[in-house]
């Protein structure tokens, strides 16, 4: 199934490519930044920052930002990451690909965390989620994670990995003899 940022950046990476001169306008590069961003496809967004045209960053403050963004990601600071999403005012149509990147980095954060940690600190949480502790109390408790009487100390639990999918022996048999039949005609 392709998402709607999927699709998007199809069409912005489309833009790129048949703008004039080889130059696109700076809000397709602010977009299709932000969604290689999105789509935790670092390499791309590196080799796009750097194949846009200094007069499109010079111009364009939310480019910079974005790639700062980026950078944070690309270093695995998180707390440096919500520092520098929030840290610019962000215009449409870029403010929605944002708030998605960041609560996407925030979902992979707590994914991390649950499958990292047996117990960890709230002040932990905190720092790698970028949210308030009275969010990651509420969050927490909706994961059904575990409080100690501490009140400082969590112990999550991992979550749910779907099952891979099995094939028989048969099967793989069947689709391999398909395959070399294919080759041999």
């Amino acid at each position: 199934m392709i998402s709607n940022f999927d699709k998007l950046c199809g069409d912005l990476e489309k833009q790129e490519l048949e703008a004039p001169n080889g130059i696109a306008s700076s809000s397709t590069y602010a977009q299709l930044l932000a969604i290689y961003l999105y789509q935790n496809d670092l390499c791309n967004a590196k080799y796009l920052w750097k194949r846009i045209p200094q007069s499109i960053t010079s111009s364009n403050p939310e480019i910079p930002a974005i790639w700062a963004v980026g950078q944070k990601l690309w270093k695995k600071d998180l707390a440096g990451t919500y520092h520098a999403l929030a840290a610019f005012t962000w215009t449409e149509p870029v403010a929605h690909i944002i708030r998605a990147l960041e609560e996407r980095v925030r979902e992979r954060a707590f994914n991390l965390i649950g499958r990292s940690y047996s117990t960890v600190s709230l002040d932990t949480i905190v720092l790698m989620t970028g949210l308030s502790r009275e969010a990651v109390l509420q969050i927490c408790r909706d994961k059904k994670w575990e409080l100690h009487s501490d009140g400082v100390t969590i112990s999550p639990t991992p979550p749910v990995q779907p099952s891979p999918l099995h094939t028989s022996s048969e099967d793989q048999l069947f689709k391999l003899t398909e395959f070399v039949s294919f080759l041999e005609n």
